[in-house]
């Protein structure tokens, strides 16, 4: 992350150069695509063009919902779409006429709409999908029977896209497994060939293996045998990043293990590509042969740690031809449950604990509600046309953070006018043809499915392109659709962060504690590895402590990305990350030595609780705002730990015990000065 305070003009830049690397497979642009365009096709032909449109927008509404995910995941997500968007269109089409019960009524869907982000992204787009169906038929008021008639088109077309989602489920039952897994194994391979001891190596391959544990073991996972070997895959794969953060840790310099590592990198590879293919690991099995005769060679101190590499790579391979083309599976491993930390509890349990002021996800539905609802009345008083565009911009548009509100606003804005420009380029170079412009809308909006994750404003300007075209077989003229939509589209985001501004949720209130919860993630962590028998409270404390740090890092990048954070406070917060991290590679080394089979002396793993409870303190003086507690002394509890060692214990594992044992002391130790050091320039100010 860049080391510089908030500027306008840079984040401004930022948003408008910053274009990631499409993430949509293209078979899911064309089914998505087709779910869109057919119905469409078929009413011309039929001569019901009507009939073809409705379904057609309810298609469009729900695309978004197709996500990555297990087959019963992604269906179940769809046809709550589908259903909540029936009976906001149903609502809208049946009330719309009425002002005040249709303001109630948006004030109603916004806020819920708003809690919905307790849940997650899935469950936020659900929201918003209800949000936008909800104003649009609202206006166009019509009678309850063709209200009902139409809210079932609408639902029709989110029932032919969850069709097309999942028409491949008998035929590829765990393919989105395969390649959750296959994308975990090619992110381990990248850390294998990553030199030295970076802290901050590969930060995508933690949030890529903590989804992988909701994937494969969460609520919605897959059943049957083939399950239990993506579960023992998933197992082995923790199990080959302690291995790999071990040697990272223990031997620095990488120079004399660069052949080792990248041996194993071959391999990782390897096993990516079959699970990828869905194809025998024959060339990994190769890559293993050529790693253990490297091997044979290597210093005394990494061959442990080889041996054990090697294990994991062998019961990985073995694993992934089970996986494989068949999908079948003959392991002996029984079918994992999600760890206890990451279960959530009941929906009733989490709403209830977020109706409340403090609660992000209040403020947002708060938010949500008042500024729907105001953006409904002004497009009505006002009288504006296609005013409904503006209340629809309001609920895309205002997020629960300042920097998603304002890129999304911005992108927007530069999109719809690109959008404009775009599309009356398009018209006039297409033939005047019904036909010609429903292939020039399939073709935009393949490119809105495609590009919406890698830059929304251009995706948005090929979407402006799409809902013109879609209105034109209304009878809407393109030229006034597009400028109407600019003209609500600027006023919907103006009033978006306007709303945002009046009661903000400002991300350096809260950093403190996301850093505290890592922290207490880290030191829960390090209590279950001073217990080196309780590998189940190990396991599960590892999945929570790197779900914790995905949490601070998020944190911290919002940080980043708002005004007036004080360049103190993102300092601190930079500086206590990046040496928790330290901490959390030294505490995975711990753990890869925890498969020795001589017992860990009484005298290391006392030294280890002292360090749960040191790092336990610097999470509650950095809540509390104060100065960490007096701790014991951890750098003379280390070097007292020689003499205990000496008499037990394989030489080459006591010293790397006392390597790792070093390194805990000097993490702790900089993590508490870090925050003394904050904490009296604080009161110096």
């Amino acid at each position: 992350m860049p080391n510089r305070g908030y500027s306008l003009r840079a984040q401004f830049v930022e948003t408008l150069t910053l274009f990631k690397r499409p993430e949509v497979p293209l078979w899911v642009v064309l089914r998505n695509t087709m779910a869109v365009v057919l119905p469409l096709a078929v009413g011309l032909a039929t001569g019901y063009p009507e009939v073809g449109l409705g379904v057609s927008a309810g298609a469009l509404d729900t695309m978004f919902s197709d996500q990555p995910g297990p087959y019963r995941q992604r269906m179940r997500w769809l046809l709550l779409a589908t259903l909540v968007a029936g009976v906001a269109a149903l609502l809208g089409f049946t009330i719309g006429g009425q002002l005040l019960p249709m303001l109630l009524i948006t004030a109603v869907f916004g806020f819920c709409g708003g809690m919905l982000v307790v849940f997650g992204t899935d469950a936020a787009r659900v929201g918003m999908t209800s949000m936008i169906l909800l104003v649009i038929a609202a206006a166009t008021p019509i009678s309850p029977r063709n209200a009902l008639l139409a809210s079932g088109l609408i639902a029709c077309g989110g029932l032919l896209l969850t069709l097309f989602a999942v028409a491949a489920w008998p035929l590829q039952r765990y393919r989105p497994e395969r390649h959750a897994l296959a994308g975990v194994y090619a992110g381990l391979a990248m850390l294998a060939r990553q030199p030295g001891d970076d802290e901050n190596a590969n930060p995508a391959l933690t949030d890529a293996m903590t989804s992988l544990q909701h994937t494969l073991l969460g609520r919605y996972r897959a059943h049957g045998r083939a399950m239990e070997a993506f579960a023992v895959l998933l197992e082995l794969a923790e199990r080959i990043r302690l291995e790999l953060t071990a040697i990272s840790a223990l031997y620095a310099d990488p120079a004399p293990h660069a052949r080792y590592r990248d041996d194993a990198a071959h391999v990782l590879d390897a096993i990516a590509r079959a699970l990828e293919t869905a194809e025998p690991p024959q060339q990994a099995e190769q890559a293993l042969q050529t790693l253990r005769s490297d091997a044979r060679t290597a210093p005394a101190g990494l061959v442990p740690h080889l041996r054990a590499l090697d294990g994991q790579l062998a019961a990985a391979v073995r694993n992934a031809n089970w996986a494989g083309s068949r999908g079948e599976l003959r392991a002996a491993a029984a079918e994992t449950q999600l760890p206890r930390t990451l279960q959530s509890s009941s929906a009733w349990a989490v709403l209830r604990a977020n109706l409340t002021p403090r609660s992000v996800a209040f403020r947002h539905a708060i938010r949500t509600a008042a500024c729907l609802s105001t953006a409904l009345l002004v497009s009505r008083l006002l009288n504006l046309p296609h005013g409904y565009w503006l209340p629809m911009t309001t609920a895309i548009v205002l997020r629960a953070d300042f920097a998603a509100t304002f890129n999304f606003g911005l992108l927007r804005v530069v999109g719809t006018v690109l959008g404009l420009v775009l599309t009356t380029a398009l018209l006039r170079l297409t033939p005047a043809s019904p036909w010609a412009h429903l292939a020039l809308m399939a073709l935009l909006c393949m490119a809105f499915r495609w590009l919406a994750n890698a830059h929304y404003g251009i995706a948005v300007a090929a979407l402006t392109g799409t809902v013109v075209i879609l209105l034109s077989y209304e009878g809407v003229n393109s030229g006034v659709a597009v400028t109407d939509r600019v003209v609500n589209t600027v006023l919907g985001c103006g009033m978006a962060m306007a709303t945002y501004l009046m009661w903000p949720t400002w991300e350096r209130v809260r950093a403190r504690f996301a850093l505290a919860e890592m922290l207490d993630a880290y030191a829960g962590y390090l209590h279950a590895l001073a217990m080196p028998e309780q590998r189940e409270a190990q396991r599960e404390t590892r999945s929570l402590a790197r779900t914790a740090r995905s949490n601070a890092a998020a944190s911290l990048e919002r940080m980043r990305t708002e005004p007036a954070t004080p360049q103190a406070l993102l300092e601190l917060a930079r500086a206590l990350f990046a040496n928790g991290n330290r901490l959390a590679r030294t505490a995975m080394a711990l753990e890869a030595l925890g498969g020795d089979p001589s017992p860990r002396p009484a005298a290391v793993n006392d030294f280890v609780v002292a360090c749960a409870h040191a790092t336990q303190s610097i999470a509650d003086a950095l809540r509390e705002r104060h100065a960490p507690e007096s701790a014991p002394d951890l750098r003379a509890l280390q070097q007292s730990l020689p003499g205990a060692l000496a008499q037990v214990g394989d030489p080459s594992t006591n010293e790397a015990l006392l390597q790792i044992s070093d390194r805990l002391a000097n993490n702790i130790n900089t993590l508490a000065h870090v925050l003394k050091r904050a904490q009296a320039a604080s009161a110096n100010a």
